[in-house]
């Protein structure tokens, strides 16, 4: 039998209470439970006036505005107000009544560029979520993964100017430099004078004219765009544990020293870091195994031409220094240059008529010539780790930890573009989108063991943490 409802309830008064208008599974409850939003008060003590001024907008509402905007992936402020006008749980989750007033659109905005824009704000509101899930127990961190993705940027590509920058030493320089002159001078040759460095080289890059932090970003071997690039560790239930964003042509390499010791000072216990084949150099191997710590990575193919040797087929003489070609011939040292490689070559006259001769070299004077970083005892200990069971098992979990985090940030939270211009901006938009991946499995895995805030803030009294957190 057919049913007419033709609106006649849309007039109908009733007397309602909000809170039974939300379902009581609806996430927004379980993140209330799970946290205590007060904490917010004490950090923007500072960024408001104590006498002066209008009443301001409770800043307790105005970073949940925020929050469910990162929450639920909202494209723009904008929508996310017109969202909390017409659904009651975000009107309940803020406090909110059914015809209470939202605040403009325009009202975080303002409140960033007047407070929030040179605070650190945003870092600890990402500390404090991290935190609970810290305190609950919830945190991993014996495994780490690290790894970086790019964020396209709200620039156009055709609107940009080619500029000459100042290309600048490797941070690494000075105790590269050590090491190189130690080891040409235990081969009797003359150490390099450091004012004779390629520190004052120049390249040309392509700087955007409407968002001049970010960086072009070279996808593939065909595409390029003008992105970001955020850096990102996680333990191994995908709670990221430190962030940091940089212009898109920064390789991931370079942001790894800051954070990587960011990650290992607030989590002393890591013992194994996981990482993808882009960070496996010697200064990267060198930092992890000398903090007592290993690497784990994957498989690096050899640079080398199709048809030709591969690197592994010439194999390194430790008691002798030097090197043998798979001819069974050898190759003498000859020098380390200023990158910190150890170059040995082979004897031309024999190689001129040598049978693989086409195999392993092109060079018109028919030597070959192979190098062996200073530093190539880390890279020979990362392959050990690599074909141990227990690097295998670590190296594993990668696609299940830091893949799966950006692949959650891009389809769910809106992070596969950004439509703020600015490093400060944008690094805003990562550290409030990981802050929130971090509460929405705070607030679930909470539920899922009976946990709640006043739980929390039980144990927080009586147990120890470590001194990063004790400003919370």
């Amino acid at each position: 039998m057919i049913t007419k409802n033709q609106g006649k309830n849309r007039e109908q008064m009733q007397i309602i209470c909000i809170d039974d208008l939300v379902p009581e599974d609806h996430l927004l409850r379980d993140i209330e439970k799970a946290i205590d939003f007060s904490f917010i008060y004490d950090l923007v003590i500072g960024l408001y006036s104590e006498d002066n001024g209008r009443p301001s907008i409770d800043p307790v509402i105005l970073f949940k505005i925020i929050l469910i905007q990162f929450i639920f992936g909202i494209r723009s402020m904008r929508q996310t107000i017109r969202e909390i006008q017409v659904n009651m749980a975000y009107r309940w989750f803020l406090g909110y009544g059914m015809t209470d007033k939202i605040p403009h659109f325009t009202t975080f905005g303002k409140n960033y560029v007047r407070r929030f824009a040179d605070s650190d704000i945003f870092e600890k509101i990402f500390e404090r979520i991290l935190l609970e899930a810290v305190t609950a127990g919830f945190v991993d961190a014996s495994a780490v993964f690290i790894d970086a993705t790019h964020i396209k940027a709200s620039a156009n590509n055709k609107k940009s100017v080619n500029q000459a920058v100042k290309i600048e030493a490797k941070h690494y320089h000075d105790e590269l430099m050590e090491e190189i002159n130690k080891d040409r001078s235990e081969h009797g040759k003359k150490p390099f004078d450091d004012d004779d460095d390629n520190n004052g080289g120049l390249k040309n890059v392509k700087k955007s004219t409407t968002d001049p932090d970010c960086g072009m970003f070279h996808k593939g071997e065909h595409k390029k765009e003008f992105a970001y690039t955020t850096h990102v560790a996680c333990d191994k239930h995908n709670f990221v544990l430190e962030c940091d964003v940089t212009a898109g042509n920064v390789h991931d390499s370079v942001m790894f020293d800051g954070l990587y010791n960011s990650v290992i000072e607030k989590f002393p216990e890591i013992e194994e870091v996981g990482l993808d084949r882009g960070y496996k150099t010697p200064w990267i191997m060198k930092q992890i195994f000398d903090s007592g710590r290993n690497a784990v990575t994957p498989y690096k193919s050899p640079m080398t031409k199709k048809g030709f040797f591969k690197k592994y087929d010439y194999v390194y003489d430790e008691y002798y220094d030097c090197i043998v070609c798979p001819n069974n011939q050898v190759l003498k040292y000859t020098t380390t240059n200023r990158d910190g490689y150890r170059e040995f070559k082979s004897n031309p006259q024999i190689c001129k008529n040598c049978l693989h001769r086409t195999q392993c070299t092109e060079s018109k004077n028919f030597q070959k010539v192979v190098t062996l970083h200073v530093w190539h005892e880390y890279m020979e200990k990362a392959e050990d780790v690599r074909h141990s069971p227990l690097g295998k098992e670590i190296y594993a979990l990668r696609s299940q930890t830091i893949e799966r985090v950006f692949a959650d940030a891009k389809e769910k939270h809106f992070m596969r573009y950004t439509h703020f211009r600015g490093l400060a901006r944008v690094r805003m938009q990562v550290l409030l989108t990981f802050a929130c991946m971090n509460l929405k499995k705070l607030a679930k895995w909470k539920k899922k063991n009976g946990l709640s805030d006043s739980v929390f803030l039980y144990f927080f009294r009586f147990l120890n943490f470590k001194t990063i957190f004790y400003a919370f």
